[in-house]
């Protein structure tokens, strides 16, 4: 399977995702540090809670809305409000005028376009793909997102400071042209059957098919299943920045690396730049690498890998040690991610996909959970007993996948035939 096989869709999809996450990244990740700026450390964590809960809130409504009037619709309402919000930061931090409560507004109001339009593009994306072609496109997305990310950040790092209202202008052309791409190319994958969308319709009726259509989500065992071998894993990638860091900082002492002196937090940078430039190279051969192997063999075989090079970084303070395990940890986050998303394009089904989806996100919310408590356990625990909690967390997630593997393999063996039949 080629790139111009793909369905138009796909192929805006990619581009729109690179783009918008390349000028994204040049300034959204700065953000904590512009409000810390203006409002203070202790007001910034209230804020940031207040922008994540506001981005959950409407990913969860957005499943829903995204299953019932469509996917096209959806993400260019998204995209339209998404420019709005970049328009008001860029005119709120501009040299004619300043309102940093003004900006703290539209970062919320563009948490809730993420929050909006992401299921409606993943759901899209599964709309016009087989379960073959998969692995492919979520491999090119992986690559695509990581370099565009590491692009963003490395600008954002060097001119936040100075050009934050040229950044700002610079995101919101950018957005301008995405939306004008979505709007001529895009087409409507999903169109409902029976949509609740009639004038009859009241808010307390909106609601209760809200709570019925994820109550049913909640009930699907292999998806919960699924779910927590997810947020288990995810939490490892993001203990790097969070318990990692400290760890290295305050217990690994300063050593000698070819010509210069390394202390812990110069280490975390390196090890940072190494996954980000190993993210890159690897994802590039993921798709023949894996190929010749069954996707239940990929992803247990990488999830283990992954866990014990987690393992290996947190167990170890030696500057080779730490290179060699970190290597081997990105080579299964690079393997298994596209395995692990073709699967759980498998488990949604059609009729609602977009909620499934908008729950699947929220593995990200709940994995920070499992950070948050164990870099408060830390204070408490040795680094020794901290390492083997983490190792038991990720074996688990891996343990998981291993006994529900057989029945995703079994739902995704009947898509593939229900495929061949159309």
């Amino acid at each position: 399977m080629k790139f111009r096989d793909f369905h138009v869709n796909i192929k805006v999809r990619i581009f729109e995702s690179f783009a918008s996450r390349l000028v994204g990244n040049m300034v959204l990740p700065f953000m904590s540090i512009y409000l810390a700026d203006h409002f203070g450390t202790k007001i910034t964590g209230l804020l940031i809670l207040i922008n994540v809960f506001t981005g959950i809130t409407m990913s969860l409504l957005s499943g829903y809305i995204a299953d019932q009037y469509g996917r096209r619709n959806v993400m260019i309402t998204a995209e339209s409000l998404r420019l709005c919000s970049f328009f008001i930061m860029t005119v709120s931090n501009s040299p004619w005028f300043e309102s940093y409560g003004l900006t703290f507004i539209a970062m919320c109001m563009n948490s809730v376009c993420w929050g909006l339009a992401g299921p409606a593009n993943q759901a899209m994306l599964i709309d016009v793909s087989t379960p073959d072609q998969r692995k492919t496109i979520y491999s090119i997305m992986y690559w695509a997102n990581n370099i565009s990310m590491s692009i963003g950040g490395i600008i954002g790092a060097f001119f936040f400071k100075r050009y934050l209202f040229q950044l700002f202008l610079i995101l919101t052309l950018m957005t301008a042209i995405i939306l004008i791409v979505i709007f001529l190319f895009i087409k409507e994958t999903h169109k409902p059957s029976k949509s609740i969308a009639t004038p009859k319709m009241t808010p307390r009726k909106h609601i209760l098919e809200v709570y019925y259509t994820y109550k049913k989500v909640v009930q699907d065992r292999l998806f919960i299943s699924f779910l927590t071998a997810a947020v288990l894993l995810l939490s490892l990638e993001n203990q790097l920045t969070n318990y990692i860091g400290i760890k290295l900082d305050k217990h690994m002492p300063i050593q000698d690396f070819l010509l210069w002196k390394i202390d812990g937090s110069t280490m975390m940078g390196l090890l940072r730049s190494e996954n980000t430039i190993l993210v890159a190279l690897i994802a590039l051969f993921s798709a023949k690498l894996t190929q010749k192997y069954k996707d239940k063999n990929i992803l247990v075989v990488n999830c283990f890998i992954y866990t014990i090079g987690f393992s290996g970084i947190a167990f170890s303070n030696n500057i080779w040690v730490l290179f060699i395990m970190m290597a081997l940890h990105t080579l299964g986050e690079v393997l298994l991610a596209p395995v692990q998303e073709s699967y759980m394009a498998t488990i949604s089904p059609e009729n609602a996909r977009g909620a499934y989806l908008a729950f699947y996100n929220l593995q990200y919310d709940l994995c920070m959970i499992i950070v948050g408590i164990t870099v408060s356990l830390s204070g408490f625990l040795s680094p020794f007993v901290m390492a083997w909690i983490l190792t038991v967390i990720g074996l688990l997630g891996t343990f998981i996948f291993y006994f529900i593997t057989p029945k995703l393999d079994i739902l995704k063996d009947k898509a593939i035939k229900e495929e061949m039949r159309i």
